[in-house]
């Protein structure tokens, strides 16, 4: 298993804190492409697989871009035009607030919910090649440390 050294060849770095911080850059990176791959074949692109895991979490209640937008994992200005992209796909719906015209809410469909379903098994196939490297309780380690690592 090749280093974060070797893999961006690089000399050893000295400071754990520098090396940790590009190792998981790196990584963040990496696995990104790895769900890429496995989204691209259902014609959707990650941050649409994020908002509609964010939708089928509400059980069929609606939710505002503003909402969806604070859940997502990467914050975009552009909610908007994601959800545009997946009303086109038929997979969420858009309907005008009774009470607030201004507010917008938005629903997963029934494709959207199928489209989650089918994705599932060969994300679940991706995940257990990368978890052969580690075991279950070094990923629950590492989520820990990351949470750590997150509080300010």
């Amino acid at each position: 298993m090749p280093t974060i050294e070797e893999l961006i060849i690089t000399k050893p770095m000295k400071d754990p804190y520098m090396r940790a911080y590009i190792n998981i850059m790196y990584t963040g990176v990496w696995l990104q492409q790895n769900v890429s791959q496995v989204l691209k074949p259902f014609d959707i692109t990650e941050p649409q697989y994020n908002v509609l895991r964010i939708l089928r979490g509400q059980q069929g209640s609606p939710m505002n871009l503003y909402e969806i937008q604070d859940r997502m994992i990467q914050k975009m200005s552009n909610v908007s035009r994601l959800i545009d992209k997946l009303l086109v796909k038929g997979l969420v719906e858009r309907n005008e607030c009774q009470d607030n015209r201004r507010r917008v809410d938005i629903v997963i469909r029934e494709a959207g919910l199928k489209l989650l379903e089918d994705i599932e098994q060969p994300l679940l196939a991706m995940l257990g090649n990368v978890s052969k490297n580690i075991t279950e309780e070094e990923a629950r380690m590492l989520g820990d440390v990351l949470d750590k690592l997150r509080n300010e």
